[in-house]
Order: C-alpha cells, then sequence, then structure tokens
C-alpha cells in the first residue's frame, strides 16, 4: 500500500536536514519535497513552518522512527495517506 508521510518542521534548517537524513536512512525512490507552509493569517516568512513530503510506494519506511526524527527537530510526523 502506497503511503505519503509528512514531517512538519519549525525551519527551513530543519526540514533540509530532515529530508538529508530521510535520503540517507532509507534511500526512498524520489527525493523528499521540502514545502514551505504559511500558518494561518500570517504574512511573515518567520511563521511558516516546513513540510518533509515522502513518497512511501512499498511502505518501507517505519512510522515509530520517522515520529522520533520529526521530534528530535522539534517538529512532528502527520498521517497524510497518499
Amino acid at each position: 500500500m502506497s503511503e505519503r508521510h509528512v514531517l512538519v518542521l519549525p525551519d527551513r534548517e530543519a526540514a533540509e536536514e530532515v529530508a538529508e537524513a530521510l535520503t540517507d536512512l532509507y534511500a526512498p525512490d524520489d527525493e523528499p519535497r521540502l514545502v514551505r507552509d504559511a500558518l494561518a493569517g500570517e504574512d511573515d516568512a518567520e511563521d511558516a513552518q516546513w513540510l518533509v513530503v515522502v513518497e512511501d510506494p512499498a511502505g518501507r519506511l517505519v512510522e515509530a522512527e520517522l515520529h522520533e526524527l520529526a521530534e528530535r527537530y522539534e517538529g512532528w510526523l502527520e498521517d497524510h495517506p497518499a
């Protein structure tokens, strides 16, 4: 079952580090994507969260490990089906 995992991080630097760690740990078929997610009602770029989106068509990624990785960077894992 194909899955999409979304890790929410507080800033771009954390998101870039998490994306690199995901690539090193899992070597996903597609590179993790970084997406800027402005908070509702906020115009200031400083108030943006960053998302790391990784596709997992083979279901190889372990959610507990993703959750732990996100927490190390003061973020969290969201549950998003593909």
